[in-house]
């Protein structure tokens, strides 16, 4: 079983992307940023991660899934120094969930506003 979930987003048309891609019990979800309505939410990385994990709350339960089920996370992040401020927020959601964790270096994304990245893989046990 392979299902998509999209945002509507122009991005996803033009580069020919899903939001997340479920496939049968796991869920892929691409890596994601703090845009909103009006541009980027938040001027620091720890309001950015947050913002960036409510989001991925709200795909994931869209799919069926929830935080626990996250077995991997990887956070790409412009300005590896500040680690701590993104790990931080991302501790708030997962620290009693503890997936698999990769902190990712990365040259500046399209918009510089831009400091957080986060995707997201998500499993369910067969019931």
């Amino acid at each position: 079983m392979r299902k998509t979930f999209g945002t509507g987003s122009t991005w996803e048309q033009k580069l020919g992307y899903s939001r997340a891609v479920q496939v049968d019990n796991t869920l892929y979800i691409s890596a994601t940023a703090a845009s909103g309505d009006n541009g980027i939410v938040g001027e620091g990385f720890y309001t950015q991660t947050k913002y960036i994990l409510e989001k991925l709350g709200a795909v994931l339960t869209e799919a069926g899934f929830e935080y626990g089920d996250v077995v991997q996370s990887k956070l790409y992040l412009t300005d590896i120094s500040k680690w701590e401020d993104a790990g931080r927020a991302h501790g708030e959601v997962f620290g009693e969930i503890r997936p698999t964790l990769s902190l990712v270096h990365v040259l500046p994304f399209l918009d510089p506003k831009m400091l957080v990245e986060i995707e997201l893989v998500a499993h369910k046990s067969a019931s």
